[in-house]
């Protein structure tokens, strides 16, 4: 099994079968990219009091295991707001995934975070996925999940920890923001309100707010899905790390019913 989500190729990435999603064997999960393009955020040069706030993902076509390639650029530099614009392309040259990052000013006023009421990983269960031998994917392999509430084949909210298992790029110690990105495109596979066996619910984005950076390489999601007849779905996850409250995170979803469906 890869040793890492992605592996360094230059100034490219190879997306290892560690990054699998659950739809399409030859595609990504999104909390693969998302980590990724937050990676980049990182990297940029802005001043030190301002933090990243806000990521909003377009998942624009499947992001394929292979080659990508990843940029992000400061589109507006201010004194305490900045923007920041990132995308990866796949090995041929086409955009699969845009993200817009917002910077602010850290803040200045006596704060504590809203305390945590969720029981801890300690207390959770393992999740009820199984994993498959001979396919490994970024949800039985590459991250750790143990449910409070709800389960995966179990209709309805869910609450849920999750810890990456393996580093991000082959070689790099996981930042916070990594862990937490990389967590948070799960609220949707959590909270099904339909059946994975006969439906699709796939995010054609993500949006990820974030109060402050955690602080513990646990991150856990209280998520629920709503699906409006005649509509659209979508689904809310508020985050906590092991200290408390750290951002939310929200997915419109194209909900469709579709022949019977291979557990992922």
């Amino acid at each position: 099994m890869a040793e890492a989500v992605f592996l360094p190729d230059g100034s490219r990435f190879v997306a290892t079968e560690l990054a699998r999603g659950p739809w399409d064997p030859a595609a990504q999960h999104g909390g693969a990219p998302a980590a990724l393009l937050v990676r980049a955020f990182e990297r940029l040069e802005l001043p030190a009091e301002q933090i990243l706030a806000r990521v909003t993902y377009e998942f624009l076509r499947p992001v394929v295991l292979g080659t990508l390639r990843v940029s992000a650029e400061v589109v507006r530099a201010g004194r305490r707001a900045a923007l920041a614009e990132g995308s990866i392309y796949s090995d041929g040259g086409m955009e699969v995934v845009r993200a817009g990052g917002l910077y602010v000013h850290r803040t200045v006023v006596d704060a504590n975070a809203t305390p945590g009421s969720i029981p801890g990983p300690d207390t959770a269960l393992a999740h009820d996925l199984r994993a498959d031998a001979e396919r490994a994917t970024f949800t039985t392999d590459a991250i750790e999940i143990r449910f409070i509430a709800g389960k995966f084949w179990e209709p309805g909210p869910a609450t849920a920890w999750f810890r990456l298992r393996v580093p991000l790029v082959a070689g790099e110690q996981l930042s916070p923001l990594q862990r937490l990105a990389a967590a948070a495109d799960f609220g949707n596979g959590i909270s099904a309100v339909v059946s994975w066996q006969d439906h699709l619910f796939i995010n054609p984005d993500l949006t990820l707010y974030i109060a402050r950076e955690p602080d513990s390489e646990w991150i856990c999601l209280q998520a629920q899905t709503h699906v409006a007849a005649g509509g659209v779905g979508v689904a809310e996850s508020v985050l906590y790390d092991q200290r408390g409250f750290v951002g939310r995170a929200t997915q419109a979803l194209l909900v469709e019913r579709v022949a019977r469906q291979p557990r992922p």
